[in-house]
């Protein structure tokens, strides 16, 4: 009922579904309930929380994104609907993104002095791409999503479980090992810079 914002409890939730996940696993595919991916965090209650306890909720989320990084099997997003804030760097954390024509990123956080993503968002789409998306708070449709990569696929809005399926299916042809390796050697590990800079 809130697009999946991001409480603290469902923060909570999502890293311990990912402290549950064991070295067997080859993907993991996270998509919202409803018409909407994620609309990024939840700012129920705010004004009443310590700048400690505001601090603390943003890490949190800074450690989720590092997590989904730094993940050593397939992560795919599956983007319907809106995708904003911390909810599209969850998105992006992740290796493969695949959107339906709903599929909607926006990246308000500087508007709020914020600093979740950043430089996985550049990685993405370039750093002067995305300095226009973050300098004037641009609003990406699925079309623009695919074109500067924030999403790698569209699919129509009835194909994205067979799309998921096929994805999945094809990380059977690597062990797990493999897959491990693959992702550690290709990822940029910026957790600790993007911690820094978040406090």
């Amino acid at each position: 009922d809130k697009a999946n914002a991001l409480s603290a409890a469902l923060v909570d939730h999502l890293h311990a579904s990912l402290d549950a996940i064991g070295p067997e696993t080859l993907a993991l595919v996270i998509r919202g309930e409803g018409r909407n991916f994620c609309a990024g965090f939840d700012f129920t209650g705010y004004e009443q929380l310590s700048e400690g306890d505001l601090l603390l909720r943003f890490v949190r989320i800074n450690e989720l994104l590092a997590r989904l990084r730094q993940a050593r099997f397939l992560t795919i997003a599956w983007v319907a609907g809106a995708a904003f804030g911390a909810g599209a760097d969850i998105a992006c954390s992740c290796a493969v993104r695949i959107g339906t024509p709903a599929a909607r990123f926006r990246f308000p956080g500087f508007q709020f002095g914020v600093a979740l993503g950043t430089r996985r968002l550049a990685t993405i789409t370039g750093a002067e791409r995305a300095r226009a998306i973050l300098l004037h708070n641009e609003e990406l449709d699925a079309a623009a999503a695919l074109h500067c990569g924030l999403l790698t696929e569209l699919v129509d809005a009835e194909g994205p479980e067979a799309r998921v399926d096929a994805l999945v299916e094809s990380t059977r042809k690597l062990d797990a090992a493999s897959l491990r390796t693959l992702f550690a050697l290709t990822d940029a590990d910026t957790a600790d810079a993007d911690l820094a800079d978040l406090v």
